[in-house]
């Protein structure tokens, strides 16, 4: 479960925002009667987060989720020891896929403010093309698992907030401002608040308004 080493260029395209056309997606497997090593565990992720794109999926089963597969549940359990640890695969995919791309805007962008402006179109493109994921990502379907999932994705977004703050430094001091540090400290808790919401309107509008309309203006007077 990680991110292709060839995953998109977030930096060419026209614009600072310009789409992130191949934000990782979980990878397709060719259906099989006998899966290979490996894949079986990514037929049950790709299912889990499928299942959680429709209305009213917040929590899924291992019951519904071993019909959907057309399995018994003692066979999801060979594959992953919990649905906790389902749920900390998906997690792992969302940390492993945007951070990659987070590490490539900050290498090859050496502007500040167009590094912020960047991460948060990242961050929301993955939320748009993997709109199951998002509700992982809000917390949404993770009320009812185990608390360390909850945290972990806030600490998901302590590190995104944590970049952005040295991204906006960067434009703070580029700037000439006095207070760089206190500046990037504001924006980046604005900027990262401006996600988290963004998200859950997508989820809960059941993923028709679009975490992307209308970003550009609201993050070039954020980051400016």
């Amino acid at each position: 479960m990680t991110a292709s080493p060839e995953a998109s260029n977030p930096v060419e395209g026209e614009g600072p925002l310009a789409p992130v056309a191949d934000v990782v997606t979980l990878p397709t497997t060719a259906a099989r009667k006998r899966p290979r090593p490996g894949e079986r565990r990514v037929q049950i992720l790709q299912t889990l987060a499928r299942m959680l794109e429709q209305p009213g999926a917040e929590r899924v089963t291992t019951a519904a989720l071993a019909a959907r597969l057309e399995v018994s549940e003692a066979a999801l359990y060979r594959h992953f020891a919990s649905k906790a640890q389902m749920f900390e695969g998906l997690i792992e995919f969302i940390e492993t896929s945007v951070f990659t791309l987070i590490n490539q805007i900050v290498e090859r962008e050496p502007s500040g403010s167009a590094q912020a402006q960047k991460i948060a179109a990242v961050v929301l493109q993955f939320g748009e093309k993997n709109p199951g994921m998002t509700r992982v990502m809000v917390g949404d379907a993770l009320v009812f698992e185990h608390e360390r999932l909850i945290a972990r994705m806030g600490q998901f977004f302590d590190r995104v907030e944590s970049q952005l703050r040295q991204s906006l430094r960067l434009a703070a001091e580029a700037a000439g401002s006095p207070t760089p540090t206190v500046d990037a400290q504001a924006l980046a808790s604005a900027v990262t608040a401006l996600l988290v919401g963004r998200l859950q309107r997508y989820a809960r509008s059941g993923f028709k308004r679009l975490p992307t309309e209308h970003l550009e203006p609201a993050l070039q007077r954020l980051t400016a």
